[in-house]
């Protein structure tokens, strides 16, 4: 039974795929890098919003704040290589930033004597 399909031949390049070469692997080092300053400080914003406005003692939000930490970093992660292009990821973690920012500037987390 012979093959209508040509034989394969070994020292073919593969066909190029979209992201190969060095503009692919400076996406990759950026959503890296986005991924762990960027996943950082929302997860340092989202604790530090939490340890500020959960009605528990202070000890007690400061900890559950922390737990929840992990998972807010965890989902950063998710979001950033989920992300469609390395611009939206940015813009995705940069919003948050600013919103949880602005949350905690609004919850007087900026002020030298927040109430414990």
């Amino acid at each position: 039974m012979a093959s209508d399909s040509p034989p394969l031949d070994a020292s073919r390049d593969p066909p190029s795929r979209s992201g190969s070469g060095w503009r692919g692997r400076l996406a990759v080092a950026g959503r890296v890098a986005l991924a762990a300053f960027g996943g950082y400080a929302v997860a340092a914003l989202a604790t530090a919003l939490g340890a500020v406005t959960l009605p528990l003692s202070r000890a007690e939000a400061v900890s559950t704040s922390m737990l929840a930490s992990f998972a807010v970093m965890a989902g950063a992660v998710v979001f950033v290589f989920a992300a469609a292009t390395l611009r939206r990821a940015a813009i995705g973690i940069l919003g948050t930033a600013a919103i949880l920012t602005a949350c905690l500037w609004l919850a007087g987390g900026f002020s030298a004597g927040v109430p414990a």
